[in-house]
C-alpha cells in the first residue's frame, strides 16, 4: 500500500497537483485501502487507480469553485 500511494504521491506532485499535502496523502490512502478492499493488489493499478481518482476530485471541485 505505502508503495502505491508514494508513487500516486510523486506523480501528483511534480505535476503540480498538490495543493495540501496532509489532504493529499490522507486521500490517496483512503482511495487504495478501498481498492484493496476490492481485492485489487498490483501498485500500478492501485497507484493509477488513485491517481485518477484525486485528479477528478480536483476537477469537480475547481468547476464547482468557478459556477
Amino acid at each position: 500500500m505505502e508503495y502505491a500511494v508514494q508513487i500516486a504521491w510523486d506523480y501528483l506532485e511534480k505535476t503540480g497537483q498538490i495543493d495540501d499535502g496532509v489532504f493529499a496523502n490522507r486521500f490517496l490512502m483512503q482511495i487504495v485501502e478501498d481498492m484493496m478492499r476490492k481485492g485489487v493488489r498490483h501498485r500500478l493499478l492501485l497507484s493509477n487507480g488513485a491517481i485518477t481518482v484525486y485528479e477528478a476530485y480536483r476537477r469537480d471541485r475547481k468547476m464547482d469553485a468557478a459556477a
